[in-house]
């Protein structure tokens, strides 16, 4: 098979896995649908408890925060037991390791929670946040930064390996501290600390992928300004510029201001003028190419750290189609056959298909039939929506809507002109007419088979050398033709610019 061979047709069955994450400003509770590729969260829920707060000045975290924290971690244990996790992993971090009191809480937080608790090292931390990132963008080249409430963790990854990194001690609340809530102060800080930082060169050129709650929040402000049409964080990228101007304009706003402005969570208004700031001259400093989102960090990477090597190898992308596949298609095998059939018809149509074009070809395939329970008149908006906005991971967003368009113009028609049109401008016209001519093989596809197995690996679509769209369909299925199939088989070599064929036998 295209995807892979010796697929679990049957739907997947939930295995909770859950992640605790207890950082210097959120405590964090994420529950998974299990240990695999591509999971997706069941429960998500944090407290901004601010552990980190004080500890750069005064060494040890404060009692109020402490408690917080305990209630939240007896909660989160409760939450555990109903929805029935079979493994918890739980990490602390920057503040944890470094407070005074950071032993006695661990005990502490251990009881209230039920089980182990590693006390992640810098390095360890670091490592997890790249392990994360790459989890959901494979083929990420650049430096990751993951920026928690006490420390920046800064990685560089590329080629699928993880390289240099470094822990520097720039989280929003420690600059709190540093700088007695002075930005000026704290913005000396900073610019020290990245020009004594060799990893900051390594960025000249490359992305910047940037991890944690503050930055994902002037990344929602960033669509918002911008009347972005696709509200999915994981994957958006801002050019250099954009995110400069962003940042700034965040880091000179009081705590007052953002707690009014809607997008921004209330809870972060104090801590998120420091982020901004140090984003702003990370940029200025290293001439990176872009800033990426990514939605996926140290609690992703730990579970990612967790898989056998097998399943680390295994494509995100695919891996999340294939689970929507085995939940909403009718015939999971049917779109492993759609998928294969559409390697011949491009392999003797000679189309110039890149290997990503190839993957996203394989993910329409996997996908094109998960609208079929809605009414008629809304398969195409809903499969449109479903894709979209999906959490899956492991594409960037153009090409997260080449793939819906593709299932959309597969219920809609091939020609159809009433795709929402500010989608339509996050793809160029070579992706546009790619996924017009692959929902036209989906439409032909669907006739001949019923989305029903077994049908075509027996059927021939292929473009002969005299520029004509031939399919060949066995003796023993003859009765399958007639003017539907005929139809659409004309509608495909029209859009391919060829002759249509059909013959028998």
């Amino acid at each position: 098979m295209s995807v892979e061979k010796g697929l679990d047709v049957r739907p997947p069955r939930h295995k909770p896995v859950a992640v605790v994450d207890i950082g210097s400003n959120s405590v964090r509770l994420v529950v998974y649908d299990g240990l695999r590729r591509s999971p997706t969260p069941l429960f998500n829920e944090k407290l901004l408890c601010g552990l980190g707060k004080g500890v750069a000045t005064t060494g040890y975290m404060s009692d109020q925060a402490v408690a917080r924290a305990l209630s939240s971690l007896r909660r989160f244990r409760a939450l555990c037991r109903q929805l029935g996790t079979e493994q918890i992993f739980a990490v602390a971090t920057a503040a944890a390791r470094e407070a005074k009191n950071g032993p006695g809480f661990v005990a502490r937080a251990e009881k209230a929670l039920g089980i182990r608790i590693d006390v992640l090292s810098g390095k360890q931390e670091a490592k997890f946040a790249a392990l994360g990132v790459m989890a959901g963008i494979p083929d990420a080249d650049g430096v990751v930064g993951d920026l928690g409430g006490g420390s920046l963790e800064l990685i560089d990854v590329r080629g699928g390996e993880i390289r240099d990194g470094v822990t520097l001690p720039l989280g929003p609340l420690r600059l709190i501290d540093l700088s007695a809530g002075s930005m000026k102060e704290a913005r000396k800080i900073v610019d020290e600390a990245f020009l004594s930082t060799r990893l900051i060169e390594n960025l000249r050129g490359r992305e910047f992928y940037a991890v944690g709650g503050t930055w994902r929040n002037l990344g929602r402000l960033h669509m918002e300004q911008n009347r972005y049409p696709l509200h999915v964080l994981h994957q958006y990228r801002m050019n250099p510029e954009a995110a400069r101007s962003v940042a700034e304009l965040v880091s000179g706003l009081s705590p007052a201001s953002l707690k009014d402005i809607r997008l921004v969570s209330r809870s972060r208004a104090d801590t998120l003028p420091y982020g901004a700031m140090v984003l702003e001259r990370l940029l200025h400093h290293s001439r990176a190419k872009g800033v990426v989102l990514s939605v996926l960090g140290v609690r992703e990477g730990l579970l990612f750290s967790k898989l056998k090597p097998s399943k680390q190898k295994r494509d995100v992308l695919l891996s999340a189609c294939w689970d929507l596949t085995r939940r909403y298609a009718r015939s999971p095998q049917h779109e492993l056959e759609l998928s294969d059939w559409t390697d011949t018809l491009f392999a003797s149509a000679g189309f110039k298909e890149t290997l990503p074009e190839r993957r996203l070809r394989h993910a329409a395939c996997l996908l094109a039939d998960i609208g079929w329970r809605a009414h008629p008149d809304y398969r195409g908006s809903r499969s449109l929506t479903i894709i979209s906005q999906a959490a899956f991971v492991g594409v960037d967003h153009p090409g997260r809507v080449f793939l819906a368009l593709a299932v959309f113009f597969r219920y809609e028609g091939s020609d159809a002109d009433n795709a929402p049109r500010d989608l339509l401008r996050l793809v160029d016209d070579d992706s546009l007419y790619r996924a017009r001519v692959i929902s036209a093989v989906m439409r032909l596809a669907y006739v001949l088979s019923a989305a029903m197995p077994g049908l075509l690996p027996k059927i021939d679509l292929v473009q002969t050398t005299g520029k004509t769209l031939l399919l060949k369909v066995p003796k023993k299925h003859a009765a399958l033709m007639g003017e539907r199939v005929e139809k659409r088989l004309a509608e495909l070599a029209d859009l391919m610019g060829l002759a249509a064929s059909a013959v028998i036998g």
